[in-house]
């Protein structure tokens, strides 16, 4: 559809591609016009840190706050317990209260790196479901909330039948998710006077449900908004890469080998990833993604140094930029490389050549790791290994060697 915004929020999110849907164009419009529209978006402690596939929704977030909106990270303290079933094949594993307030302190380090907190009519607030989930009566929950939920519609949604339809198991306790989830958005009504829920598009049956819940028992006219899944041009799910998830926490992947992720983007997808993960303006966006051959290179490194600077800072940005330039362009070692540290006790009378690449991060299995020098893919000190038998002693090891899966990916090996 074509919609002309009033608002800055819309008219960004339609410029820079976060837009996949919304339930009323016209109606959210006319909102954010009148003043600082709360929005939330919910995020289950499934993880002990949020991952890159969660980059493009808390950007919206910022983006919300740089407009005048008033962003609420809602932590899933209460919905992780249950596990949000859409468009999975399998049931989540479940959580105990430790886990799950451990993941939610490892995620909320990252927010206040893209927004700021506090008291004024824009300043974003961090909130835990498990405040109004943990202590709901069941009886009184099912009477009050649940006679407002159609069984026959809830099986309509796509990422309900999709599991459905494969013959694979749905649990009445997975069930219960999305009447969880339609329940936030109505005490965030309540509570904070929250205006629009944003979400991936997978979201878009939940975000639905919240609304309608909220219209048939507070009479209030709310929103929905979805951003499209994100895909890279080979068709890959945003967010993964060889060696796992792309982690925001700088303890569970470093600013180097985040800066590194950003650096290796593919051609296709650099201008689109500029618009939506930097704040350059659409038009240098454009620019930079319309090179060509060597030049779209330069485009490359700045989104790593725009993306890194938001996350990591400016001075972590630099270093990785350095680093990469001292290891790609002068064949040197670089302070900054992912560094594995073994002890003595570790080494024994010699460790393996396919284990040092398998604990260094640069394969996932030993099958990959022998596959890696079987084709020629891997080198030691720059040099092309070819022996997977290889075995390395700690004598070797008191000089750190450092190992590489392709031209990309290194990492230092060193006896502490």
């Amino acid at each position: 559809m074509t919609y002309h915004p009033k608002s800055d929020f819309i008219r960004i999110m339609m410029e820079r591609g976060f837009l996949a849907d919304c339930t009323d164009y016209q109606g959210l419009d006319d909102a954010l016009m009148k003043g600082a529209v709360p929005a939330y978006i919910g995020y289950d402690a499934t993880a002990k840190s949020l991952h890159v596939g969660h980059l493009m929704n808390i950007m919206v977030l910022r983006w919300l706050q740089k407009c005048g909106g008033k962003p609420i990270t809602l932590m899933g303290g209460g919905t992780t317990k249950v596990g949000d079933p859409s468009f999975r094949s399998d049931e989540r594993p479940l959580l105990d209260n430790a886990a799950i307030d451990a993941n939610i302190s490892g995620m909320q380090q990252v927010f206040g790196k893209y927004l700021s907190y506090g008291d004024a009519d824009s300043d974003a607030i961090m909130l835990n479901n498990a405040e109004w989930l943990d202590n709901l009566n069941y009886l009184e929950f099912l009477r009050d909330i649940g006679r407002h939920f159609s069984v026959n519609r809830m099986l309509s949604f796509e990422s309900v039948k999709s599991r459905l339809d494969r013959e694979q198991s749905l649990s009445f306790l997975e069930f219960n998710y999305m009447i969880l989830q339609a329940y936030d958005f109505l005490e965030l009504n309540r509570r904070y006077g929250c205006l629009l829920q944003m979400g991936g598009s997978d979201q878009w049956g939940n975000i639905v449900n919240g609304i309608d819940l909220t219209r048939r028992v507070l009479d209030q006219e709310i929103y929905g908004l979805t951003t499209p899944l994100l895909t890279t041009s080979d068709g890959r799910k945003m967010g993964k890469s060889q060696g796992g998830a792309i982690w925001l926490n700088g303890d569970m992947l470093s600013p180097y080998e985040f800066w590194q992720f950003w650096r290796n983007t593919t051609d296709a997808d650099t201008g689109k990833f500029l618009k939506i993960f930097t704040e350059l303006s659409v038009e240098e966006c454009d620019r930079l993604g319309a090179l060509e051959g060597s030049d779209i290179n330069a485009a490359k490194i700045i989104l790593a140094n725009e993306v890194t600077t938001l996350l990591h800072g400016a001075e972590a940005a630099k270093t990785a930029e350095a680093t990469a330039h001292e290891v790609f362009e002068k064949g040197g070692v670089g302070d900054d490389l992912p560094t594995l540290t073994l002890s003595a006790a570790d080494i024994g009378d010699g460790i393996s050549i396919v284990q040092l690449i398998v604990k260094s991060g640069l394969a996932g299995s030993g099958k990959e790791a022998k596959r890696l020098i079987t084709e020629n893919g891997a080198r030691y000190n720059d040099a092309p290994l070819t022996d997977a038998g290889l075995i390395v002693d700690a004598a070797t090891l008191a000089t750190p060697i450092k190992l590489s899966a392709g031209k990309k990916r290194h990492a230092l090996v060193q006896l502490g």
